[in-house]
């Protein structure tokens, strides 16, 4: 007798943790998904952030008064970043690249001042750099405001695209976890269904009987997403360790949304298919139970 409940306690050990690695295992699935949207959307900002707006002053703005206009420009809501290059600067910049001064033979410094702008994600977008080029162009300091539009329109088109997919993924991958989880809790329960029975036949409610099998199925839960969140660490180091740069477009607030997202799915979902399943054999009757 003995032995036997040695081995049914190693049985039932064994397909704990089983379920519990199976269930760490969607969760790092899952965790790579969220880490993955919060990754493409910081990208996203970040190109969007890269793209650059040239202002070009006209000559009789003076390096005081082109200072006094980028502190201006800064505070408005699209400015992220704001750089003032004056005509002698940009002439040094033009004879590094071009490896000749082309105010030798032209007799005056032909590069005018220019701020180079750097907006917000939000405003970099063909109808708002529209609207940002024409406040600008009001100003009576400002010549001409540049942008490259075709590329703004093709960057935007293509995070966009990425974007869609990458949700798509998400939903798909987020169905196919709650499947695969499901089914594990559920086998759990299964092996379990008599005493599921024999527990209703000497009249206890059906909270009490699902009390323990919840318990069990958020204690797997907790462990499953701890080691998820673990794994989902150390290769996450491993990255950094081979990019450093990633730091520039995720930051400690995009891990720690990974980590409660898989600690918070595999509490819930784990918690939600057990008592889905053990509602399950409740509702039926021992003729059923034997027939499945």
């Amino acid at each position: 007798m003995a032995k036997k409940r040695k081995a049914i306690s190693c049985r039932r050990g064994m397909q704990g943790v089983t379920l519990c690695i199976s269930t760490a295992m969607v969760l790092i699935l899952l965790g790579m998904v969220v880490f993955s949207v919060l990754l493409a959307r910081n990208l996203s900002n970040h190109m969007k952030e890269n793209l650059t707006m040239s202002v070009m002053l006209k000559d009789y703005v003076t390096v005081n008064q082109g200072h006094l206009l980028c502190r201006d420009l800064y505070h408005k809501p699209w400015s992220h970043h704001i750089d003032y290059i004056s005509k002698e600067q940009a002439q040094r910049e033009q004879i590094k690249e071009l490896g000749s001064d082309p105010s030798e033979f032209l007799g005056f410094n032909p590069f005018p001042a220019t701020l180079e702008i750097w907006l917000n994600a939000n405003y970099a977008n063909r109808d708002s750099l529209r609207i940002i080029s024409k406040e600008l162009r009001k100003d009576a300091r400002i010549s001409d405001v540049a942008y490259m539009e075709d590329l703004v329109d093709q960057v935007n088109y293509n995070l966009s695209r990425i974007s869609i997919i990458l949700l798509v993924l998400a939903i798909l991958l987020t169905c196919v976890s709650f499947s695969l989880i499901s089914n594990t809790v559920r086998l759990s329960v299964y092996a379990r269904r008599f005493l599921i029975h024999t527990m209703k036949l000497v009249g206890a409610s059906w909270g009490f009987i699902r009390r323990p099998f919840l318990y069990h199925a958020m204690g797997v839960g907790i462990i499953a997403a701890l080691i998820a969140i673990a794994v989902l660490g150390g290769c996450f180091y491993g990255l950094y360790v081979m990019q450093p740069g990633i730091l520039t477009v995720i930051t400690w607030v995009e891990l720690t949304i990974t980590g409660v997202a898989v600690f918070l799915f595999g509490l819930l979902i784990t918690a939600l298919c057990a008592w889905l399943a053990v509602n399950r054999f409740l509702r039926m009757t021992a003729g059923e139970l034997y027939k499945i």
